[in-house]
């Protein structure tokens, strides 16, 4: 069984680390547990964890979906193959038999697309308690924060639940948003925008706003290096120089103006910076590092599916990595 799978679909965007704990459930935990500095998406956490690649991650950005990628491993090698197949001939798009680095591109980002979707339905079936295919904001505090009465306000009057209180009004603010025909529920398209706000233009001031109410610290309407970043010492914990560095590059590639502080209209800009392109090409980078065996930039069909533990995984994936665990057991002992 699969002990993760790939998250929320996220732009790159600057938000404080942190979740309700005893919320397991909480709708935007992914968002808040990302890096302080915001340039890592809880997709590139299940890409690379502790230093290790995912297999997971492969398989989910080839088939768009947690569920059938947990399919495909329990499938036998030859029927994971003729399926991959099947999948191949729709990713080629000029017909030539062959899969270029567009097109492998183009398919890993229609796959987070429908990883998003399928996310956001699993979760909406979880709020819309009365099933009527609408989330109103009453099941949603039910559901999330166990509140029954939408105008309890004694979650709001404990010290020490200030937390809930400020993820309680970011959620609002967020429904309210996402809430076009303004008839205080959610369909499915609105609450996809809801559970994605970062993947939704139209929300993007909205968490501009709270990211700056968040990560503004003087309060100057900018956000300085430091801000970005947070809590240094906690930052720095486990960082490698190398890792720091890119954090600063990524910081001053949208400091347009040299001034040493991100304005608004640059952290939207950031925001806007669609971050899934850039995981989606070193995706592409990994798979071509593992199947592309006549380094030809092709990724040829016979090439893909003697590979198709790397793409879709299948038993012999599981077996496979049965035997790797052992095998760094065997070296702890």
């Amino acid at each position: 069984m699969r002990s993760w799978g790939v998250t929320v679909v996220c732009a790159v965007i600057v938000v404080v680390a942190g979740c309700v704990q005893g919320h397991t459930h909480h709708l935007h935990n992914t968002h808040k547990e990302r890096e302080a500095d915001g340039s890592r998406s809880p997709r590139d956490h299940a890409h690379y964890e502790g230093g290790e690649h995912h297999v997971e991650f492969d398989h989910e950005a080839i088939l768009g979906s947690t569920k059938e990628a947990e399919e495909y491993d329990q499938l036998p090698p030859a029927e994971a193959k003729r399926r991959l197949e099947v999948l191949l001939l729709k990713m080629d798009r000029n017909n030539d038999k062959t899969i270029d680095r567009k097109e492998l591109h183009s398919w890993i980002l229609r796959s987070f697309r429908m990883l998003s979707e399928e996310e956001s339905a699993e979760r909406m079936d979880e709020v819309d308690e009365d099933e009527d295919g609408y989330v109103t904001w009453a099941e949603y505090i039910s559901e999330t924060y166990g509140i029954n009465d939408p105008d309890d306000q004694k979650l709001l009057e404990k010290e020490d639940q200030a937390e809930e209180q400020r993820l309680l009004r970011e959620d609002r603010q967020l429904f309210n948003t996402a809430d076009k025909n303004i008839d205080g529920r959610l369909d499915e398209e609105e609450f996809l925008a809801f559970s994605h706000p970062e993947e939704h233009p139209d929300m993007l001031p909205v968490i501009l706003e709270q990211t700056l109410e968040e990560k503004d610290t003087n309060k100057d309407g900018n956000i300085d290096f430091q801000e970005y970043i947070g809590d240094k010492e906690k930052y720095l914990a486990g960082k490698t120089d190398e890792e720091m560095k890119l954090r600063q590059q990524r910081f001053l590639s949208f400091d347009f103006d040299g001034d040493a502080m991100l304005s608004q209209d640059e952290l939207l800009f950031m925001m806007k910076t669609d971050h899934n392109k850039d995981i989606a090409e070193d995706e592409v980078d990994h798979l071509f590092a593992a199947a592309d065996d006549d380094g030809d930039d092709l990724l040829s069909f016979l090439e893909v599916l003697e590979h198709h533990d790397v793409f879709v995984g299948s038993e012999a994936t599981d077996y496979g990595d049965h035997l790797h665990n052992l095998d760094r057991f065997e070296d702890e002992l």
